[in-house]
């Protein structure tokens, strides 16, 4: 069986140049269609493709230059190497990098909350990536930066554009076929809410969550399937514009991800009764006549997606929510 370090070495021309200074932005992204399910650990390959949608000016920004010694600063903290954060940011170098590699500094800025169901290690990842790429000059396509950051973190692979995205799950056994693309259509009044929960860490991580949910939920067994068709229908209607159809595909999307989830044995709940609140407000909301969905992924907090005009009917309900425009001008050093 092909190892990460054996795709990372067909792919990362060896050796490698001395670095550079670089500095790279990977904007985060929601999923408007999961991906919930392996079907290869080690090569993190998901069951099925997905579908998701930029937001915006918030992300990760990561800065790598050449040092004496390693070190890695993570919203200005200096992390302890053997941390676990830092020693998956560690290992994810050293693949990229190989052997023999020179010392580096790091410096990574979130702008979103860190392991709040957010997709933080979305961008994290997505500019580590594009980061080394450019420090060591490898000047990779982007699809292939978008295979590799997969062994990081999966939905980082869809990090890497603006706007709209799909990760085909692929076919391969080595997965080199399972990376993501930009979807060239844009919704210009397509608008995201944020309605926070619970910003602090989540109490099972989401690769723990799958994995449990996959070995004992009853329910688990159609998912693939369904959430394969969801992503062509949710693909399907952001070509033809249709905001109504894309919206009510996202929500029963990932309502249905998150009944796997309860059903396993025992359940797996990321939502907690304020998540729940919001989502009641919402469907009351939506049945007065507010065209706006919801959208959970592995965490408590809510992300509602609706168009322009509603922005105030939104800001309305929900007055603490951050509102996205997933289509305004990326920062500056973007991917």
């Amino acid at each position: 069986m092909t190892s990460a370090a054996e795709i990372f070495a067909a792919h990362v021309s060896r050796p490698l140049s001395a670095p550079v200074e670089a500095n790279v932005f990977a904007p985060s992204n929601i999923a408007l269609s999961k991906y919930w399910g392996k079907r290869d650990k080690a090569l993190n390959l998901p069951l099925n493709s997905s579908l998701s949608i930029s937001l915006g000016q918030w992300g990760t920004e990561t800065r790598i230059a050449p040092a004496d010694v390693d070190s890695l600063v993570f919203n200005a903290e200096l992390m302890a190497k053997d941390a676990p954060a830092a020693a998956k940011v560690w290992t994810f170098v050293d693949l990229f990098c190989g052997d023999n590699r020179p010392a580096l500094a790091i410096e990574t800025t979130n702008s979103i909350p860190t392991a709040a169901g957010l997709a933080s290690s979305a961008s994290g990842f997505a500019a580590l990536t594009a980061a080394l790429d450019a420090a060591f000059q490898t000047d990779l396509p982007k699809a292939t930066l978008s295979m590799l950051a997969r062994f990081g973190s999966g939905s980082a692979t869809r990090s890497f554009w603006h706007g709209f995205v799909r990760w085909d799950a692929g076919q391969a056994d080595d997965g080199t076929d399972s990376y993501a693309y930009p979807i060239d259509a844009a919704l210009p009044d397509f608008r995201i809410a944020i309605v926070a929960v619970d910003t602090g860490p989540k109490a099972q991580s989401s690769t723990d969550g799958m994995t449990h949910t996959v070995a004992t939920s009853p329910l688990y067994a159609p998912w693939p399937a369904r959430a394969e068709a969801d992503c062509a229908a949710i693909e399907a209607a952001v070509w033809a514009g249709d905001f109504a159809t894309l919206g009510q595909l996202a929500e029963d999307n990932a309502l249905a991800m998150h009944a796997t989830m309860m059903a396993a044995r025992p359940a797996v709940t990321y939502l907690k009764p304020q998540s729940w609140a919001v989502l009641d407000t919402l469907w009351a909301a939506r049945r007065d006549g507010l065209q706006a969905f919801a959208t959970m992924d592995a965490g408590a907090n809510v992300k509602l997606i609706f168009e322009d005009p509603s922005t105030a009917d939104v800001q309305s309900l929900f007055p603490d929510a951050q509102i996205i425009n997933p289509f305004e001008a990326p920062p500056a050093g973007s991917v």
